[in-house]
């Protein structure tokens, strides 16, 4: 009963959540903009996409990694860039948190582009807007949609490690607790199912999915025997050893990774919980059969999450490094 009354609070808890981002949603939409550095820092794209570039040149994984510190960003709070902050004496940041420690990277990357806009604009662009202008850029670079990115936000001066644990979704994730993650951040199960198809690109650790290759029945498994070459059953032995999510495009951003779930080749148990007979399935039969859908879908999704709860007007600051909150002066 106790486990019961526990499930029913934390729904309920996500719901009010849900209400009140929605709130926020719609004034953020209306605050934020496009081209709102057209006059302020009218060279901000042009400098950011090449150092995009640079970096998935040098290592294709990367863009995955840039668009996944988007995701882990917005699930807190709302894309505020409090994921950045490093730990400090008396403040405890986000990177070191499950489940972005040993997980999350790409850093400093978008060190590398604060810098860069830092020296063109000093103090005008924030490091949350920066994120999501990578994001973007990361996708259409491999081969995925663009779109219009809002912008307008500010950063956060504080952290949530405690909203960290509870907020982000998790490989071992059922349908039901995926649909109540997006659900907290005023996404519906459509949203869900095109914002978790960035899984299109990118690699996952054998410890994420070690239980899904050896014990699940709705695993494709020539798959699984070949996964498990490189993920021994024993747990703490080859635990961060890397396989593609989208064994079949990893660094291409197609619809392949929906394909994939029709034929129980979903690698992360979360994963092929979008189709295992559930109201997610039609959807995601959708987007194996149809890669512009998927592409506007995914777009619209992206943009949506972008609006979930920013900070906007006079709240919070422009960090001029994105590892720390500025000096109160």
């Amino acid at each position: 009963m106790r486990s019961m009354a526990s499930s029913y609070a934390s729904t309920a808890i996500f719901l009010t959540l849900a209400l009140l981002i929605v709130h926020m949603e719609a004034k953020a939409i209306d605050e934020m903009s496009p081209s709102f550095y057209a006059t302020s820092c009218p060279k901000l794209f042009p400098t950011v996409k090449p150092i995009v570039e640079s970096a998935i040149k040098k290592e294709a994984r990367m863009g995955a990694s840039l668009l996944r510190l988007f995701y882990h960003d917005c699930f807190v709070n709302g894309c505020d860039a409090s994921l950045l902050l490093d730990d400090a004496p008396n403040f405890i940041g986000e990177k070191n948190i499950p489940p972005n420690k040993n997980s999350t990277r790409g850093y400093e990357v978008i060190d590398e582009i604060k810098s860069a806009v830092e020296k063109m604009c000093p103090g005008i662009v924030s490091c949350a807007d920066i994120i999501a202008i990578v994001a973007r850029d990361s996708v259409s670079i491999l081969g995925g949609p663009s779109w219009d990115v809002q912008l307008g936000r500010r950063d956060a001066r504080a952290t949530n490690a405690i909203v960290t644990n509870v907020s982000i979704p998790l490989p071992k994730a059922n349908l039901k607790e995926l649909v109540l993650r997006f659900r907290g951040i005023a996404l519906k199960r459509r949203d869900l199912v095109a914002l978790v198809g960035a899984h299109t690109l990118g690699e996952a650790q054998c410890h994420s999915f070690r239980e899904r290759i050896y014990n699940e029945s709705n695993m494709n498994k020539e798959l699984a025997q070949k996964r498990r070459l490189k993920c021994p059953r024993s747990k703490g032995s080859g635990d961060a050893n890397l396989a593609p999510i989208d064994a079949q495009t990893p660094i291409v951003f197609d619809n392949s990774y929906y394909k994939n779930l029709v034929q129980n080749k979903g690698l992360l148990h979360s994963d092929q919980q979008l189709f295992s007979g559930g109201k997610t399935d039609p959807i995601v039969r959708t987007y194996s059969e149809d890669q512009e859908t998927f592409f506007n879908d995914f777009a619209s999704a992206m943009i949506k999450m972008g609006s979930v709860n920013p900070l906007i007007g006079p709240a919070g600051e422009i960090r001029l490094n994105c590892r720390r909150i500025n000096p109160i002066i």
